[in-house]
């Protein structure tokens, strides 16, 4: 096939050897009887000399063959050359992957599982809230995504594929869409010398097309949210460096909620002639799906001045129902530059006049006038082309910005019309896409200095590793791409009744607006609470009046009951959706109508899960410490009262410590704890030690006695049931079970350590014991498991041997590994935190090839479960925990926007409360 440039100028790629992962300490480590637990010393390293070492890439970057470093590309974030092969290939957890016994005991489940499933699939014709039957792939391609909070995610794969649509709310397409690329034309004194797509790819369509470029000398860069991809084009002493950025800047509750990316190509030449280069931006009108079957779509051009800027591209309708939106491809117009376009061709043909019109001149036709819309089942793209002048030894740029107008949604009930945050500022008439684009490629730099005055306090910290800061920026990209929505709320859609009691609910919803992410991409439920517990610390660090919206939410779903009757999957039994005075699972599902109807959870009945009214509040005080809101903490300490009493009733024999009812009733919801727990009842006298904080802030002398008395007598219940003199028993069950070393069991210290709890007169668990069992988690779950290379197995058991006695216990859960890492770091064991907390991010990052879809749980061997999971975006813990300990150690205040925190009061909470700001 020719390309129409000369043969001289084509380079062959030869494929190299697939590189292999191999641990820095792979020599496993065996464990012998627990032994005594040491004081913490905090003078080791956080990790080997020269762990600020920019150049942390390991065997990614390993088959890049070129010089290039790109323009201004950071030394921090995660890299890796558009060549490499992951050499590890893992599947999706599934029902081989259960052991006899324990397939054995989920056997009732299965069954009404598969019964539920063909239901749901066959009859109601939906898709299941989790999947089990169809799980997404392993594709080890992705990216930072584009788009900002709940406008609807596109993710762009690290080989530049346009590969992960999240356009309908929380539904997602795992589809690479082959005609969405960039292409670059190289133009030498009138004269095409070098056209390519700059796709490592060799579809089956548009085959006129050049493809399949060397990814030897090519890398990708990601720091989130900004990504950079550096080519350096063989022969041609080119280099191009794309940079893709979103608008996702903490404390912004206007351009964070934009549905834009911008892509910005620096052209360095460093030959002696001068050049013309274009950059040619092709994009299908739809995926090429059963969405664009119907025909219908139809392309038109824009041209947009205003303030003096110039920006011009075209506008993709894509009309489909229920949720129509219009995609708009543009680019900006300046004195050095020209941009043209072709305003549809067919995506699915050999795309010869496409290539040709390039080819010819650099340019593109820009025929005006809107194109005819598309026939039934066939696709409609479009391109537009910028142009530039090229010095000799010079520099030019050019400019490509990327923006979606769906302004109405509808869930998959198609009950409610919701408007998307950005149409507060954009309007809602559909028609945005053209002031958008204009709007981003003026405002960009502006979102790259907040970008870098945010993030470069962490980058420029020596003392801090380098791949946790990578891990730290890359793993935020959930709160955008975790199916998320921000929505406006309607005056009329908040109930009298509730609202009356909470004196900001109604301010804050309406200013701020609505908030919902997903447990998972796989596990699709919004706002998932015993998983938002550790993910919280992202959202209330960064965005505090979006984890306010979801607290007065969740408090709201609180207040209401759904008696309807339903089967729940592991126990069959018939039980409410949902009842009054209980923390809800969740707030509902995108494919029905979350916040009108929650719990779409069915698995268990959680109105008898023990966690989540504790971790509500847990949550109430943490959002109150942090960010000083005296009105937050009065509006929600009815709420804390009501779940409390609730709560109450699993204290079977009046000891102060509640007990579990001997099934999976809690966040490990299929790993079954009986009496009294390490987790569990860890977490209850956490919440019962805060209740009695509020009740001081409060004034309420009678609920602070009630709740004092409890407290004593839980903390002595607690300490004689489960403290074994290294660490708390997991549960009161038999053992082998009860023995087993559970990694999350200080959850409870952790959350009031984050509060500015749990030491010295607010002491809950004794120091000593705490540190003891950290010191004996990292020993056993992390050193002993895999070579202390993969983070920290959910259950060791005391002799060295993973706990298998349910699905979940032999897992590492990596959100689960950053909330131990950080309360390792509160309680002085620093070095040790950060240890168990890099070989979560090896493992997923570096060695599976799961970046930007971070899963819940990995097993030592063989499988993975719920990709683009939640629970991570608890690294943000780690932070928190290291500007507490900054700020004990200089006595200044933690909080400091520029590291994620709004600044908070010198005073603690009580003195807050008292002497209002």
């Amino acid at each position: 096939m020719g390309t129409g440039v000369p043969a001289s100028e084509q380079t062959s790629c030869a494929k190299g050897d697939p590189q292999v992962y191999c641990p820095d300490n792979a020599g496993g480590t065996e464990a012998g009887q627990v032994t005594d637990c040491d004081s913490p010393e905090d003078n080791r390293p956080l990790s080997e000399p020269g762990c600020s070492n920019p150049q942390d890439c390991g065997q990614l970057m390993a088959s890049y063959e070129g010089k290039a470093k790109g323009y201004q590309v950071p030394p921090f974030g995660w890299r890796i050359c558009l060549a490499h092969e992951f050499a590890e290939k893992r599947k999706p957890f599934n029902a081989n992957n259960i052991s006899l016994s324990n397939l054995i005991k989920h056997l009732g489940m299965g069954l009404r599982y598969l019964q539920w499933w063909y239901r749901k699939t066959q009859v109601e014709k939906k898709t299941p809230f989790i999947d089990l039957i169809n799980c997404v792939p392993l594709r080890q391609i992705y990216g930072c995504p584009l788009g900002g909070i709940g406008g609807g995610t596109i993710t762009r794969g690290w080989r530049g594929q346009f590969c992960r649509w999240q356009l309908n709310p929380g539904m997602y397409q795992h589809q690479t869409v082959i005609a969405d690329q960039f292409t670059v034309c190289l133009r030498r004194e009138g004269t095409t010398v070098y056209q390519q797509v700059l796709s490592v790819e060799r579809p089956s369509v548009l085959r006129s097309w050049n493809w399949g470029l060397c990814g030897y000398f090519a890398f990708y860069h990601a720091l989130y949210p900004r990504a950079w991809t550096v080519y350096q084009l063989p022969g041609q002493n080119v280099t191009l460096t794309c940079r893709q950025i979103t608008p996702i800047l903490p404390h912004d509750y206007q351009d964070s909620s934009l549905p834009v990316g911008v892509f910005v190509w620096d052209v360095e030449n460093e030959g002696d002639e001068a050049l013309d280069v274009s950059i040619m931006f092709s994009m299908r009108n739809g995926l090429g799906g059963g969405d664009d079957a119907p025909g219908g779509l139809w392309n038109e051009p824009f041209y947009l001045e205003r303030d003096g800027e110039t920006v011009q591209g075209l506008l993709l309708h894509h009309p489909t129902l229920p949720n129509p939106y219009t995609m708009a491809v543009a680019a900006r117009l300046t004195a050095d530059t020209t941009v043209t376009h072709i305003t549809a061709f067919d995506p699915d043909s050999t795309g010869q006049q496409v290539w040709q019109d390039l080819l010819q001149d650099g340019q593109l036709d820009s025929p005006a006038g809107r194109s005819t819309p598309s026939q039934k089942g066939v696709g409609i793209a479009g391109a537009v082309c910028v142009t530039g002048k090229l010095p000799p030894r010079g520099q030019c740029r050019l400019e490509f910005s990327l923006a979606w107008d769906m302004p109405r949604i509808m869930f998959g009930a198609k009950g409610q019309v919701y408007y998307r945050r950005y149409t507060r500022f954009f309007g809602r008439d559909g028609n945005a896409a053209p002031t958008l684009s204009h709007y981003a490629l003026c405002r960009y730099t502006d979102w790259e200095e907040k970008i870098s005055a945010w993030q470069s306090p962490v980058l420029d910290d020596r003392s801090l590793p380098a791949w946790y800061k990578s891990a730290l920026f890359n793993e935020l990209y959930f709160l955008a791409d975790g199916g998320t929505v921000w929505l406006e709320v309607p005056e009329d859609s908040l109930p009298e009744e509730l609202v009356g009691s909470m004196c900001q609910l109604r301010p804050i919803l309406q200013e701020y607006g609505r908030f919902g992410y997903l447990e998972g991409q796989e596990y699709r439920m919004y706002n998932t609470y015993d998983v938002h517990f550790y993910a919280s610390f992202a959202l209330v660090m960064l965005w505090p009046k979006l984890e306010l919206s979801l607290q007065y939410d969740m408090a709201l779903a609180t207040l209401r009951e759904d008696l309807t009757r339903r089967q729940y999957l592991m126990s069959g039994v018939m039980a409410p959706v949902k009842r009054r005075n209980v923390i809800p699972h969740d707030i509902g599902d995108p494919d029905d109508e979350p916040w009108l109807r929650v719990n779409a959870y069915v698995v268990h009945d959680t109105a008898d899960w023990k966690d989540l009214n504790l971790k509500f509040v847990l949550q109430v005080y943490r959002d109150y410490y942090l960010t000083g809101d005296q009105g937050f903490l009065r509006d929600m300490w009815p709420v804390c009262l009501a779940v409390m009493e609730s709560e109450m009733k699993f204290d079977k024999d009046q000891d102060g410590l509640i007990e579990n009812g001997g099934y999976a009733d809690q966040t490990y919801d299929g790993w079954v704890t009986t009496g009294p727990s390490a987790y569990c009842g860890g977490l209850w006298l956490a919440a019962v030690a805060v209740m009695v904080q509020m009740a001081v802030l409060c004034g309420a002398q009678d609920v602070q006695d009630k709740f004092s008395s409890i407290l004593r007598r839980g903390q002595e219940a607690y300490e004689r049931l489960l403290w074994n003199g290294r660490y708390y028993n997991y549960d009161c069950s038999p053992p082998p079970q009860s023995c087993s070393i559970m990694s999350d069991q200080c959850a409870g210290q952790w959350f009031l350590r984050a509060s500015g709890l749990g030491e010295g007169d607010t002491e809950v668990f004794p120091t000593p014991h705490v540190v003891c069992a950290l010191q004996t988690i990292f020993e056993f779950n992390v050193r002993a498991f895999a070579g202390g290379a993969m983070g920290a197995v959910n259950g060791m058991q005391p002799h060295g041997v993973p706990d298998r006695s349910s699905v979940q216990s032999d897992e590492v859960w990596v959100g689960v590994v950053y909330g131990l890492a950080a309360t390792m770091i509160q309680e002085g064991l620093t070095w040790e935190g950060f240890q168990t907390a890099e070989g979560c991010y090896r493992t997923v990052w570096e060695r599976l090839g799961l970046a930007f879809q971070t899963p819940e749980a990995y097993c030592q061997q063989r499988v993975f479960r719920s990709l683009a999971y939640m629970r991570p975006l608890s690294i943000w813990a780690m932070q928190l925990a290291l500007q507490q300990q900054q700020h004990k150690k200089a006595s200044r205040p933690i909080a400091e926007q520029g590291t994620g925190l709004s600044t908070g009061p010198k005073l603690g909470p009580k003195e807050a409360m008292a002497n209002p700001k």
